[in-house]
């Protein structure tokens, strides 16, 4: 017969029995901050933001399933890539919180940020072509505005930089 720990579970009520085998895959904080590579505070903040979740042993320490690694990663490059946490929690809500994420999984959810990575680099290549023109702010400054610009028709549609950024 395994040997019994407890674990809190504040979601589902007080102590609820877990296996040694299951206590021994999770991790505390600060193995997972020194595994991922980001700090405490990160984690945290992500857990904060509901990237994440832990639960709460007897002694009240924030406890991780190992499967949170992979996930933290999934964030990581996310954020890197320059997606918005809002963003990537809504995606990630269609991961397993309850094992690693696999190759299928990433590819699904890679796949749903392929069209918002394409409309991002389309629109960091027109600020790049554009840089040293006009810029679209409609304020008829720059020589090239009269002909990008005429009749400062731009700013009908409002404020900021409506050329390089429509919609």
């Amino acid at each position: 017969m395994p040997k019994r720990s407890v674990r809190r579970d504040l979601s589902t009520g007080p102590f609820v029995p877990m296996t040694a085998e299951e206590f021994a895959r999770e991790l505390s904080v600060g193995e997972v901050a020194a595994r991922s590579g980001i700090a405490v505070s990160a984690l945290h903040f992500y857990e904060a933001q509901g990237l994440i979740t832990s639960r709460r042993n007897a002694s009240n320490q924030r406890r991780y399933p190992r499967a949170v690694l992979r996930l933290i990663a999934v964030i990581k490059v996310a954020q890197r890539t320059g997606i918005p946490l809002a963003e990537i929690r809504e995606h990630l809500a269609c991961l397993p919180r309850d094992r690693p994420v696999s190759a299928a999984d990433w590819a699904k959810l890679s796949a749903g940020w392929h069209e918002v990575l394409d409309d991002r680099i389309a629109r960091l290549q027109r600020l790049r072509d554009q840089l040293g023109t006009c810029i679209g702010c409609g304020c008829l400054s720059l020589t090239d505005c009269p002909l990008r610009n005429p009749g400062d028709e731009v700013s009908r549609e409002g404020a900021g930089p409506r050329l390089l950024d429509p919609g």
